[in-house]
This record gives C-alpha cells, sequence and structure tokens, in this order.
C-alpha cells in the first residue's frame, strides 16, 4: 500500500487531469446523444423553460414566455419563476453561437465536467486534511489519495453526467454549493477577509440558481459563529460572515429591485416557494406524494401577479400542513420513498432510471461504509464536552449539511434530483470507503503471496 500512495502522489497531477478530461468525455457524449432539441430527456419542463427564456432574452422579450407557461405565467408577461442567472447563461450561449440546446449542452459538459470533479476534490481534502489533526481517520487515508478517489467517482457519477447535459441548474449549482462548503471549512479554520469576499461570492452564486439554499445558510452561519466562539476567533470570524453576507444580499439585490419594479410587493428572488409549499402539501397527494403531479392553480387566483401569487399560494400550502398535521407527517414520510429513489421506475425514462441505479445505487453502500469508517474514527461522544469537540470539526459540518439539506426536502418538496448535493458530499465518504477495499485487497494479496 505504501508504494501505491507513493506512486499515486509522484504522479498526482497526471492523474487528476486524466479525471478531468475522462469526466468532460463522458458529458460530452451524453450531450451529443441528448442532441440539439429539449424534449430529452423527457419530463423535463426546467430544461424547456430555461430554451424558452434563453431565446427571448436574446431576442429583447426580456424574462418571459411568448404563450402561457407552467405554472402561472400568462403570455408575454414578466417572470421571476426560474433562475434569472441560468437563463442568463443559456441566453449568453445563445448569443455566441445561435439558439442550439446542443450549445448549452456541450460548453455546460466541458465546464462541468472539469469543475465538479474539482470541487468534490477540494472538499475531501479539506474535510480529511482538517479532520485528521482532531481524530485520524486512518493512516492509510491520506488526504491527497481521498481527493484523487473522490473526483473520479464524481467524474464517473451517471447522475452527475447526465444533468451536465441537460439545460438545468444542477451542474453549476453543485459546484457553487461544495464550493460554499469548501469555503466555509476555510473560514472555520483561518477567519479571513479573502475567505469571507469568496464565500460570499460562493453563496450568491448558489443562491441565484437556487434559492433553496438560504434556510442552510441560515444554518452554516450559525456554525461558523460556534466556531469561532469555541476557537477564541469569534471578532474575526463576525468580520467574515458580515463581509459574505453583505456579497450575498448585493448580489441578491438587483433581482429584488428588479421584482419590486415589476410586480410592485416585494419578492426576495424566485417566485416558486409558494408554488411548491402548496403542490407538495395539496389535498391531492392524500398521504402518497407523487412527484411528477403538479397542483392546479385556484380559478380565483388567476390574474394575480407572481409575486402576489407566490404570497397566496405559500399561505394555502402552510394552511394544508396547519389543517391536518397528522396527513402532512405521513405525507412527509412518503417522500422520504422520493428523495432516495434510486431504482427503475415507470414513470420515468429509461434514461433516468439507469441514471439513478448508476450512480447512487452503486455508490450507496460505498457512501454508508465510508461513514461508517470515519464516525469509528471519532468514537463514542460520552460527554457535552466530547459533543462540543466534535462540533467544530469539519465531519460535523458535512454530516450537518447532509442531514439539514435531506430533511429540509423531505418535509417540503422531495425528488430524487434535489438530493443530488447531497449525493456529492457523500462522494467523500465513498473514497475513504473505496480506499479502504483497495487497502484490504492489496494486504490479502501480499499474505497470499508471502504463503
Amino acid at each position: 500500500m505504501a508504494l501505491f500512495e507513493a506512486h499515486v502522489k509522484q504522479r498526482h497531477n497526471t492523474y487528476l487531469a486524466a479525471i478531468f478530461v475522462l469526466s468532460v468525455l463522458l458529458r460530452v457524449a451524453v450531450a451529443l446523444y441528448l442532441g440539439d432539441g429539449v424534449d430529452a430527456p423527457p419530463l423535463l419542463t426546467d430544461q424547456r423553460s430555461y430554451h424558452a427564456l434563453g431565446a427571448r432574452l436574446i431576442t429583447g422579450h426580456g424574462f418571459s414566455f411568448d404563450k402561457g407557461w407552467y405554472p402561472f405565467t400568462p403570455p408575454d408577461t414578466p417572470t421571476a419563476h426560474w433562475s434569472f442567472l441560468y437563463s442568463l447563461f443559456v441566453a449568453a450561449v445563445y448569443a455566441l453561437c445561435g439558439v442550439h440546446p446542443l450549445a448549452v449542452r456541450l460548453v455546460q459538459a466541458v465546464l462541468g465536467g472539469i469543475l465538479l470533479p474539482y470541487v468534490v476534490y477540494r472538499l475531501t481534502w479539506r474535510v480529511f486534511e482538517t479532520q485528521r489533526r482532531v481524530h485520524p481517520i486512518s493512516p492509510l487515508a491520506q488526504p491527497q489519495i481521498l481527493a484523487l478517489v473522490a473526483a473520479l467517482l464524481a467524474a464517473i457519477y451517471a447522475y452527475f453526467i447526465l444533468y451536465a447535459a441537460t439545460l438545468m441548474t444542477e451542474t453549476f449549482y453543485i459546484v457553487a454549493l461544495l464550493w460554499s462548503l469548501e469555503r466555509t471549512l476555510a473560514l472555520a479554520q483561518r477567519p479571513t477577509v479573502g475567505h469571507g469576499v469568496v464565500l460570499g461570492v460562493g453563496l450568491g452564486i448558489a443562491t441565484l440558481l437556487r434559492q433553496s439554499i438560504l434556510p442552510w445558510v441560515i444554518v452554516m452561519f450559525a456554525w461558523l459563529l460556534w466556531v469561532g466562539h469555541r476557537q477564541s476567533n469569534l471578532r474575526r470570524t463576525v468580520l467574515g460572515l458580515l463581509i459574505s453576507a453583505s456579497i450575498l444580499a448585493l448580489m441578491i439585490s438587483p433581482f429584488t429591485i428588479r421584482n419590486y419594479r415589476v410586480y410592485g410587493t416585494f419578492l426576495l428572488l424566485n417566485s416558486n416557494a409558494g408554488y411548491a409549499m402548496y403542490s407538495a402539501q395539496h389535498s391531492m397527494h392524500g398521504t402518497d406524494f407523487q412527484e411528477f403531479t403538479a397542483a392546479p392553480i385556484p380559478d380565483e387566483l388567476w390574474g394575480l401577479n407572481e409575486a402576489q401569487m407566490d404570497q397566496e399560494l405559500m399561505r394555502r400550502g402552510i394552511g394544508f400542513v396547519l389543517a391536518d398535521l397528522g396527513r402532512y407527517l405521513q405525507l412527509s414520510l412518503s417522500r422520504v420513498r422520493a428523495y432516495f429513489e434510486f431504482w427503475p421506475t415507470p414513470d420515468t425514462s429509461l434514461l433516468h432510471s439507469l441514471g439513478r441505479a448508476g450512480s447512487f445505487g452503486l455508490f450507496l453502500p460505498f457512501m454508508i461504509y465510508g461513514l461508517w469508517l470515519a464516525l469509528r474514527q471519532v468514537g463514542l461522544l460520552r460527554t457535552p464536552s466530547d459533543w462540543a469537540q466534535f462540533s467544530v470539526t469539519p465531519l460535523a459540518l458535512v454530516l450537518a449539511f447532509m442531514a439539514f439539506y435531506s430533511i429540509l426536502h423531505i418535509f417540503t418538496w422531495a425528488m430524487s434530483r434535489y438530493r443530488l448535493p447531497v449525493d456529492a458530499v457523500a462522494l467523500t465518504f465513498a473514497a475513504l470507503a473505496a480506499v479502504d477495499v483497495i487497502r484490504r485487497v492489496i494486504s490479502v494479496r501480499q499474505s497470499l503471496a508471502v504463503e
């Protein structure tokens, strides 16, 4: 094993470059397979929406559609339902290459093929390099090796490959989210203005791609304050957080101002939270969540603008919860299946079924085993002092993210693609498991050779 590690370290940059090349080639191949239309893969309303918005933006029509659009946007009416940043990305590619979805697929395949394995690599290195100072995971689990393995797993993860070739926010959102996690650990380790700036930019990009990250940002900031308190760096940590929060607010504010000018009322960013809450808790589900069934808009709400619609639908969605808390809890329990689903199902295409099974279904045993290895090294947390010491470690942060992000979606709207950011973080543990398996195989072979 020592020879194996030495060889990998010696050719570290070569292997990392090879991983990037492999990652890009796999994603470009899928992009070419999906082609220049927006009807494949099927069941992806988001893809058709971003294509339409990109085409409208370059013809001067702004964020709008030429006909009535899901879920409640009238034709030729300003919309805030979809990510402004991703729509602008699609429009930029269309402005350069013409209205060709394949061009977006290829650009995203190349960028995602490099950036996603890289941020997984950086996060894995940061987690285990910092963690081993507190609780050594394993003498053989060197952060440099683990980071390379995690990057390789991200490169070949089938669902990541599929969504990198799809006109949707997933790839860039996961990149920005993992970047912000890695920068959070950097800021916790050494609170500086520079780390605060970069964290703010990462959070701003992630939020502009998908505003559902905002509840997690609150938890993450609270964790950083706790770490700063425990490490007697509270003043510098607060300064870093204020810088991050200010940059995040500055990146959101142009769209908040735009929304106020368009709708005459406050709408922070996108008008999709209310509909998500309303549709996901609707009585049509009973106690069995149907992730691909959209609740109809009540007739009396037509005529409201999107900001008003978002507020009213949020109110009604919360009303569904309060009216029958027992049904809501059973409905949320049924969303566990939708969230962790990795087996083929008749309501999704063969391509998506293969993607789920060839990613989460294949890697889940490694994720679980790697998590067990990491927690075994931490040991039992018997006293409040043990818990306090563990709470400031990188492992505590990534576990908190995986748990919080999963619970957030299970209690609101759950689909397997909403789990992908958690999958990306879990690859750090899958890498730990893979290295341990390699170590055991080498050990067995050496034993047999001696005999």
